[in-house]
């Protein structure tokens, strides 16, 4: 849980900081503004995916019954 959350803040931290450095380079701007955005996507789709603590997985949700997944 605690790698997977490093391995996030890396992705997610590195793509704002790929995305920020964009702007002051004097060539393929587009290519890194890209990649950083691809890399803000691949660590928020990673972080979704991780199912193990969602709140939705609990066996006494909203209405008392079971989980329906």
């Amino acid at each position: 849980m605690i790698l997977s959350f490093i391995f996030f803040m890396i992705l997610f931290l590195g793509g704002f900081w790929l995305m920020g450095i964009s702007f002051g380079l004097p060539e393929f701007q587009a290519l890194a503004f890209l990649g950083g955005l691809a890399l803000i996507c691949i660590a928020l789709a990673f972080m979704m995916r991780e199912g193990r603590s969602g709140a939705t997985r609990r066996s006494n949700n909203w209405d008392g019954g079971p989980s329906a997944s």
